[in-house]
């Protein structure tokens, strides 16, 4: 199929200096006319006759670029950018079009306010693709669609910063540019690692992006998205010192916020702030009461401690706010094995050791999936009382022995003697 010559005329036509000031004579008064014209417009369209289609969209665009906005210029967009592509166009037909986008994407911007971001997109990517121009022209055109609408696909973040890496130069700030939009899209899609290694090839180390992020929080201190973004930055880097900053921030402004407090304890523990993460925690299980890591992480504080009692205190609690979660028994388990290997390996000790394999298995049982839990028990089987220790200590079958030595005088619990 060859592109017709009234076609091109029409094209060439609305791509006059005029069109692309999108400066109009309307006649509105005979709206059947112009009825009729869509109509042409819209069945050629939906045959995807696009070269049919667009001399009747012109002349619709003509008589009222306003009355059909909600769907003439997506449709026309369309029937332009297929047409563009065709290799049935000539390169005069083409070159009409091109002459023609940019105007109308203004128009379709004035007319079709709510899909302003779609085609100021468009527009941007028009500019870049099919012209020559300086590669300042596509920057602003992108910046102003990424204000539009931040959300766009990164499909299109990733064209601009391509443009911001191939134009550094020593008097611009485009390295900065493309390490912040790329570090933005790390925070946005940490699964992707195009975004990294782009990142890597524009810093000098790590730090700089830690140093960037922060940088536009400072520009933007009270925007808590912001705050976010350089808290995630430096928890990815477990730069959990730097990361403590914003999400005391976060807490502050946003004090009911489960998941800053819970990264905010994270982090405390992490660089052994053992109080502070241990009021982080009560604050969670204050705000978030059935989450029962809450309270399995408060115990693990309080065994980082030495305060063992609570630890269990704790873990017996997540058990059961969990419905039966095996895993804090399992560490309460773990409690008594670390009270016994401080411990001269003797009779009290094996004792503690037994307290510790029994625990281990009412996990088990609890949940057979915690394999750690069976491990553990055969890893110790060496280390409980035989019947000779009980024999040779003058215990008999049934006699409850109680854990008074200083060897676990804390876990108040006895041993019966099979």
């Amino acid at each position: 199929m060859k592109i017709s010559t009234i076609t091109f005329l029409t094209i060439l036509l609305f791509s006059s200096s005029s069109f692309s000031r999108t400066s109009f004579v309307a006649d509105k008064s005979d709206s059947l006319i112009i009825l009729e014209k869509y109509s042409l417009f819209s069945e050629y369209y939906k045959n995807k006759d696009y070269e049919s289609a667009l001399p009747f969209g012109w002349e619709v665009l003509e008589m009222d670029p306003a009355k059909f906005s909600k769907w003439i210029y997506r449709k026309m967009d369309k029937c332009l950018t297929f047409m563009h592509d065709s290799s049935d166009a000539s390169p005069e037909y083409k070159q009409a079009i091109e002459d023609t986008i940019l105007g109308f994407y203004d128009m379709a911007m004035t007319y079709n306010s709510d899909r302003m971001a779609e085609f100021q997109l468009k527009k941007a990517f028009a500019t870049e693709t099919w012209f020559e121009f300086e590669p300042e022209v596509a920057m602003a055109e992108y910046e102003k669609a990424f204000e539009y609408n931040p959300e766009v696909h990164s499909y299109y973040y990733h064209r601009l910063g391509q443009i911001y890496e191939s134009n550094i130069a020593d008097d611009n700030d485009y390295k900065m540019k493309a390490k912040l939009l790329y570090s933005d899209l790390a925070l946005k899609e940490p699964d992707n690692p195009l975004w990294n290694e782009r990142l890597l090839e524009l810093v000098d180390d790590m730090s700089e992006i830690l140093d960037i992020s922060e940088k536009a929080w400072n520009q933007d201190k009270e925007k808590l998205g912001k705050a976010w973004d350089y808290a995630k930055v430096c928890m990815g880097n477990e730069s959990w010192e730097r990361a403590i900053v914003p999400l005391e921030f976060l807490t502050e402004k946003s004090p009911e916020t489960v998941n800053y407090w819970n990264q905010l304890a994270t982090a405390y523990q992490k660089v052994d702030q053992l109080s502070n993460a241990e009021t982080a925690l009560n604050k969670l299980i204050e705000i978030d009461p059935d989450n029962k890591d809450h309270y399995m992480n408060l115990g693990i504080v309080y065994k980082d401690q030495g305060r063992l009692s609570k630890a269990r205190q704790l873990y017996q609690k997540a058990s059961s706010v969990g419905g039966g979660w095996a895993l804090p028994i399992f560490y309460e388990g773990l409690l008594y094995e670390q009270t016994a290997r401080g411990c001269s390996f003797d009779f009290n000790a094996k004792i503690v050791y037994q307290i510790a394999v029994s625990t281990y298995r009412k996990a088990y049982n609890m949940d057979e999936s915690l394999s750690q839990a069976r491990d553990r028990i055969g890893a110790l089987s060496s280390s409980v009382p035989t019947q000779e220790d009980y024999f040779f200590q003058k215990y008999k079958s049934g006699d409850v022995i109680p854990v008074t030595s200083a060897c676990g005088s804390w876990i108040g619990k006895s041993v019966t003697v099979p």
